[in-house]
């Protein structure tokens, strides 16, 4: 059998596995968040008052209208607000509201301890080799879509 036979149907286990869990922990915390939601709210935060939409989007690997349809609900649930940047109209700059830095507060430590959960028995090493090769499958499946483009 080849040893690549079902990687796929392995990773997929695991992010179900993953966001089930999250989304369990939110829900026993009272937190109304989606994983998308999370994701773009703490990218927000780290990003500061830097954050625009157009490189929220890049940096979570999902299209504008995707990544607009989130923000627009966390705009909603008063977590953010949008704006516009004083030199740069085009963009949409975030803006975290003092709901959302509570929430990001509230949220932390509980992402932390999964976080933690997630390396138990796992090595430094064996979770930095893990990440090569995630990023390795991504390269390779990166040229493949450009290789394939190229026949067409």
């Amino acid at each position: 059998m080849d040893r690549t036979e079902g990687f796929g149907v392995y990773i997929d286990r695991t992010l179900k596995k993953v966001q089930s869990t999250f989304l369990q922990v939110f829900m026993d915390n009272d937190i109304d968040l989606t994983i998308e939601q999370w994701v773009i709210l703490q990218r927000v935060h780290l990003e500061g008052k830097d954050a625009s939409q157009a490189d929220i989007a890049k940096s979570n690997f999902r299209n504008r209208a995707t990544t607009s349809r989130v923000i627009s609900g966390l705009c909603k649930k008063g977590l953010l607000r949008k704006s516009r940047f004083r030199d740069d109209q085009k963009r949409y700059k975030l803006i975290m509201t003092e709901e959302g830095k509570q929430l990001i507060e509230r949220v932390m430590p509980l992402i932390q301890d999964l976080r933690k959960v997630s390396t138990i028995n796992i090595s430094e090493n064996d979770f930095e080799i893990f990440y090569q090769v995630l990023d390795q499958l991504y390269d390779n499946f990166d040229k493949y879509e450009g290789y394939q483009s190229t026949m067409d």
